[in-house]
């Protein structure tokens, strides 16, 4: 295996703990079945546009599957559901241990790798230990969890919100919270009016938020953080392994709230305005002190518990004391990763951050199929314009193109000669030097083009956009040609 390859995957994510994320038990499931109302997609397909990378890929990386394991239940169900061995359980245990272990992250940027080379070498390296058939089955599993979902999760409700969560650009007509990774932003909807909206902070490209439904249930105020057992905690956050940070230091990265949503992930404050809008996470949402406060009101409104501004001011007042509201009914939060989106009229083509090959004409088609419109209807120049931004936004994270990855992995997948000259990404030693996340987009982050056939149709535009600057910011405008980024 080449140095490069196993770069890509020890830098495929920092562990939960260190960006403020941390290992919860996975909950998720709806109580409200959705339906689209006009002008949202009538006839939508099947498989939404994170789903459209070959089913049968590992979905996971291996510092993830290392989260699963904080969870006690996940090891006794891979023995009693997959019928993995305690030796194989052990071993999977332990390599996905060693290579969390071997995290370090840096304001460097001089190394990169992708979320699809990091999937890819966890499935060998799964493979080699449990074999072919385990390890698809394995894969199936953890795509479920991954997702929100399980075997037993087969109720009315539950199996018509997940049917509603594979609708592109559905748009809910409950209250829920939808995040949309790719775009940076968080809709906050109550009984399907889209009240409010806030830019985000996302995970790395290398520890990607997973897609699927969710529910929040309670929100804590002034959470403790208690730092991991990995060698890179001291030096990195000047802090002891196993040493509990108390609420309010400036050393926890938590801030002053998190609402949990499901192994691994969280919404949770303490970003700076200038995370968000791109990376700032290792699998949670990040937001600044303020949007977590307000987003605690809302998120409390829509689940019938009183939580007033007083009440939040006096949390912040005393933030070494932790306080955990329970809601009065669980919330459903909705993971998408859409990258092709119709909003208020207008065809919004994101990058394609976590390398998932979401921007395809078969996708495309399928979006404009879902408001009635046919690629060939559109106008020349709008076909010209649509399918070049198609283009531009398939670049991954760093900026690669299609082509240019492909490239890349072969010439990653074998072995320098001896004597032989290679890049510094393939000579890099991760036993004894930092494997990096990639932290910021190379290149724009979005286009959007008007359409005439989608004039009135489509998700709706950001409300009260919360850019965490203090400032709300308005949607800009485009012409019939229109581009931006």
């Amino acid at each position: 295996m080449s140095n490069f390859l196993r770069a890509a995957l020890v830098i495929a994510c920092l562990t939960i703990a260190l960006g403020g994320c941390v290992n919860q038990p996975a909950n998720v499931a709806n109580n409200s079945p959705v339906n689209n109302a006009s002008p949202t997609p009538q006839a939508t397909p099947a498989t939404a546009q994170a789903n459209a990378a070959d089913e049968s890929a590992l979905p996971v990386t291996l510092p993830v599957l290392d989260a699963f394991f904080a969870d006690d239940s996940f090891a006794g169900e891979l023995k009693s559901r997959l019928q993995l061995t305690d030796e194989q359980v052990a071993k999977l245990r332990t390599m996905a241990r060693e290579e969390t272990s071997k995290l370090r992250e840096t304001d460097a940027d001089d190394y990169s790798g992708t979320t699809s080379a990091a999937r890819t070498h966890a499935a060998e390296q799964i493979k080699a230990i449990v074999g072919e058939e385990k390890a698809g089955q394995l894969a199936n599993f953890l795509r479920q969890r991954w997702g929100g979902t399980t075997d037993n999760d087969n109720s009315a409700d539950n199996a018509s919100a997940h049917a509603a969560n594979s609708k592109l650009n559905a748009v809910p007509t409950d209250s829920r919270i939808v995040v949309n990774t790719p775009a940076y932003r968080m809709d906050v909807f109550e009984n399907g009016k889209l009240v409010k909206s806030y830019k985000v902070g996302i995970g790395y490209p290398e520890f990607p938020l997973p897609t699927g439904m969710r529910k929040a249930s309670s929100i804590i105020f002034n959470p403790t953080w208690t730092a991991p057992d990995e060698p890179w905690v001291e030096s990195a956050n000047k802090v002891k392994p196993g040493q509990k940070i108390e609420a309010g230091s400036k050393l926890n990265p938590l801030g002053p709230i998190k609402i949990p949503i499901g192994l691994p992930s969280l919404i949770h404050g303490g970003k700076s305005p200038a995370k968000l809008g791109g990376f700032a996470s290792h699998g949670c949402v990040g937001l600044t002190t303020p949007q977590v406060q307000d987003f605690a009101r809302l998120l409390a409104q829509l689940s019938g518990t009183e939580l007033t501004p007083e009440q939040i001011t006096a949390y912040a007042k005393n933030p070494t004391e932790t306080k955990d509201v329970k809601l009065g009914r669980p919330v459903t939060v909705e993971l998408r990763y859409e990258t092709i989106v119709v909003e208020d009229g207008k065809l919004h083509i994101y990058r394609d951050v976590y390398d998932r090959d979401t921007n395809t004409e078969e996708n495309l088609r399928s979006v404009l199929a879902a408001y009635n419109v046919t690629l060939e209807q559109l106008s020349e120049e709008e076909r010209t314009a649509v399918m070049k931004a198609l283009q531009e936004m398939s670049r991954d994270a760093t900026g690669k193109s299609d082509e240019t990855k492909t490239a890349q992995n072969s010439n990653a997948s074998a072995e320098p000669a001896q004597g032989k000259t290679t890049n510094k990404n393939e000579n890099k030693k991760t036993d004894n030097a930092d494997a990096r996340v990639t932290r910021a987009v190379k290149g724009k982050k979005e286009i959007v083009i008007e359409l005439a056939a989608l004039a009135g149709k489509g998700y709706p535009a950001a409300v009260e956009l919360d850019t965490g600057s203090g400032a709300k910011k308005q949607p800009a405008a485009t012409t019939p040609k229109g581009k931006r980024s």
